[in-house]
């Protein structure tokens, strides 16, 4: 029974581990050393001497190990490159999400000539599975770690937005918008860049959009003026979003002239301000579902 209990706890690979150590000590053994070594290593595998017999002989004969042919490459570079197109213009979602919307983005793409590839590169790549997006998106996914959120949380003006609760927060009535600011800065802050300021009404999706050529704060208090007299309804409040909101946009580097220059923008229209931090129904942006 001790030899039972101790051999059933080895695996396998154990048993042919210590098979293959004792067979040259087998094979340069006598007659009566290799009966003890028999019983040995049946004690320690379980096996029958014949069976421990032919171990040790199949143990001392050589391997031919035959190469296996590669497996030739499925996904060439002209498929990689035209998903990491698909992946960047949809923001650069996880390959669960990419894979199902694949076949209608690629038509789309070519149809206007954005994604220039032939009938077999597109098989390709609509056939892929979401575990092969990810793999083959590992490398671009972790160039782009760091998120391109390009404000800095500010504690000034931060501190002075109410938190308010939904009860508070009508999202069913016209007037209560949400508010960000977009980087045209294709993937580079080192030079100079265009931004977009959106607004987007949440009951209504309505939604008006103003090129700027900076965030200085008469430019984005002129476009949010010119979008306030535009809108088909008054703004009844704002909501700052995790992004970038009117708050947010003004939380930039230490000391924007933007900061105070949003509270004389709230101030004397008597606008609600919420912070995302209040527990909204639908806390997801609706601005950021619009900017296509």
């Amino acid at each position: 029974m001790r030899a039972y209990a101790q051999w059933m706890g080895l695996t396998l690979a154990e048993r042919r581990a210590i098979t293959e150590t004792t067979a040259t000590r087998y094979q340069l053994a006598s007659k009566g050393v290799k009966s003890r070594i028999l019983d040995e290593l049946c004690a320690n595998t379980g096996w029958h001497r014949s069976h421990a017999r032919k171990a040790l002989k199949a143990a001392l004969q050589p391997k031919i190990v035959t190469p296996r042919n590669p497996r030739s490459v499925k996904y060439g570079p002209d498929v990689i490159a035209a998903l990491t197109l698909c992946w960047t213009v949809l923001g650069m979602p996880a390959g669960k999400r990419l894979a199902p919307m694949l076949g209608e983005l690629v038509v789309v793409l070519r149809h206007f000539g954005e994604l220039v590839i032939d009938e077999d590169t597109a098989e390709l790549l609509v056939s892929m599975s979401a575990a092969t997006i990810d793999r083959r998106l590992a490398g671009e996914r972790a160039k782009h770690r760091k998120g391109r959120v390009g404000t800095k949380p500010g504690s000034l003006l931060k501190s002075q937005i109410p938190v308010r609760t939904w009860a508070e927060w009508d999202d069913a009535r016209p007037g209560f918008v949400e508010i960000d600011t977009v980087f045209h800065d294709g993937g580079n802050r080192g030079g100079g860049h265009a931004f977009t300021l959106t607004v987007t009404d949440i009951a209504t999706g309505w939604t008006e959009n103003r090129s700027l050529p900076d965030r200085a704060a008469k430019t984005v208090l002129a476009a949010l003026n010119d979008i306030a007299r535009r809108m088909p309804f008054p703004i009844l409040g704002s909501s700052r979003t995790r992004g970038a909101a009117l708050a947010l946009t003004t939380g930039l580097d230490g000391g924007d002239p933007l900061r105070p220059a949003a509270r004389r923008w709230h101030s004397p229209r008597g606008l609600m301000v919420v912070s995302c931090c209040a527990p909204l129904r639908g806390a997801g942006t609706h601005h950021g579902a619009r900017r296509w």
